[in-house]
Parts: structure tokens; sequence; C-alpha cells
């Protein structure tokens, strides 16, 4: 007599949460990174107070970022495997290695920097720099390699990813910029100068993110109907108050107007305005990773 088997395979979630961290902590490193090269490495005096404070906040944040990404594996003590079994096409491999150098540049950088070495302060300030972006791009390539997956697969996830880093990295180093001179410097007084020209640049990296998400949604509603559940599921499913209000209305669109807009535009504004930003981008990261696997494979 035959007989059927019915197997209930429900779908794992390959990547969850803390890999959702993972990448926001690691974009928020690069971004602090690139700015605190402003004056040290590309001479724009006007940028030289966040300076020390944006190296050490790359640093911080390259420390907390893998150990999320530890976390979420299981397995933290078999991570070195990664550094002795190598596939030179994986960039997991890559990422491996770039983890590892990118914080030892970031304190010999900041070591430089406080010893107040120029020369070799803009050395490694310079070093650093390919190093932040190929460290957070390698993430929206680790994504967009995932050729079963809609929302991952496209060209355009590593610079969504370096683009929202810069964006996150901007805002909060005008919230830290803000905090320090209230509160821990002698004069009390915030370096307006320094905040507003950190909100014209936050601006203009809001409306070129805003630019990319719009053209990765328009191509996914004219895409393969895999595509078309997916934009769906981020535009009026289980997503859309993630995506559509909380990290572009009130964390792009909103800023935007604040920033741009000059009778809007003051010190609690930007304040307000960097916050939602910071919280946006954080969402960016969770929908991206999230509601990219929510889909089962069939």
């Amino acid at each position: 007599m035959d007989a059927a088997v019915l197997y209930n395979v429900f779908p794992q979630e390959t990547f969850g949460a803390l890999i959702a961290i993972y990448f926001y902590l690691t974009g928020l490193s690069a971004g602090s990174f690139v700015l605190s090269t402003m004056a040290f490495v590309f001479g724009m005096e006007k940028f030289k107070p966040i300076g020390k404070i944006g190296v050490i906040l790359a640093t911080l944040f390259l420390v907390m970022a893998p150990l999320a990404l530890l976390v979420h594996v299981g397995q933290p003590f078999k991570s070195w495997h990664l550094f002795v079994h190598l596939n030179i096409t994986s960039p997991i491999t890559w990422g491996s290695f770039l983890l590892t150098l990118y914080p030892i540049n970031c304190i010999i950088y900041g070591y430089y920097m406080f010893k107040e070495n120029q020369r070799l302060t803009r050395l490694f300030g310079t070093i650093g720099i390919p190093l932040a972006i190929f460290v957070h791009g390698y993430t929206g390539f680790i994504l967009a390699l995932g050729k079963a997956r809609a929302l991952w697969n496209t060209a355009l996830m590593p610079f969504l990813f370096l683009i929202s880093a810069m964006v996150s990295g901007i805002a909060l180093m005008i919230l830290i910029s803000i905090v320090k001179d209230r509160f821990f410097s002698k004069e009390k007084a915030i370096n307006r100068d320094l905040v507003f020209g950190l909100g014209k640049m936050l601006a203009a990296m809001i409306l070129i993110d805003l630019f990319l998400v719009m053209s990765d949604v328009l191509v996914l509603l004219v895409s393969h109907a895999e595509a078309q559940e997916v934009a769906h599921l981020i535009l009026a499913g289980k997503f859309s108050v993630y995506f559509i209000w909380v990290e572009n209305v009130l964390g792009k669109i909103i800023p935007a107007l604040i920033l741009l807009i000059p009778r809007f535009r003051n010190l609690a504004t930007i304040t307000v305005a960097s916050i939602l930003v910071v919280v946006g981008i954080f969402f960016m990261r969770y929908v991206v990773v999230l509601g990219g696997e929510f889909i089962p494979l069939v």
C-alpha cells in the first residue's frame, strides 16, 4: 500500500534583529569616521571640533557591532574559522579581515590625532576612509548577493547602505556636538556654525537616500511577481508602517523639510530632525533585513 508522507517545514529566519543592529552600528561607525577626517585629512577646519569625537565613536561602534554578529551566529568561539578557511569570492571572508583591520586603523589614527601628529594623522585617516567604506559596503554586498530575495538582490543595496551610513553618522554627530557643547564645555555655548553646516550636509544626504529608495521601490513595482509581492509588503503589508511612516516620513522627509526650509531651521528643530533620522535609519536596517526574508521561498 502506497503511503504519502507530508512534512510541515516552517521557513527559518536566516537573519534577525541582531543582524539589523550589526548593520546599523557599522553604518554609524563608518559615518562617524568619515566625518572625523573632514578636518584632519581634508583640511576643513570648521569640522575640527568633531574630529576626536568621530574617531572615538567609530572605534566604539566597531567594537560593539561584531558582538551582535557573534551572538547571532550562536557559536562565537568558532569565529576564528573565518580567518583560516578562506573563500576569496565570499564577502564574509573579506569582511572578517576588514572588521579586524578597520578598528586597528581607527585606534592608530586616533592615537596620532590626540598626539597632534598631523602627518601621521592624515596618513592613517586617509587609509581609514576606504576601510570605512568597504566595511559597511560589504554588508550591502552580502544582502545583494541573495539572489532568491527580491528586496536584497539589487545593485543599489551597497549604495543604499553607504548613503544611509553617512545620513545616520551626520545626524548622530549633530546630537553629540550639541550635547558636548551644552553640558561639557566651559563656555556652555553650542557651535552654531558647525551644527548648521552639518545640517546642510545631512539634508543633501537625505535627498540622495530618498532618491535611491524611490528608485529601488519603483523597480520592485514593475519587476517580476515576487518583487511586486515584496513591494506590497513594504508599501501596504506588514512592514508598511515601519517603511513608510517611521523610516521615510518621520526619518527622512520631515527632517529634510526642517533642514531645507529656513523658517523651520533652528537649533531645537535641527536636534529633533537628527533624532528622527537616527531612529529612521535603524528602522531602514530593520525593514531591509527582516522584510527581505519575510516572504517564504518556494
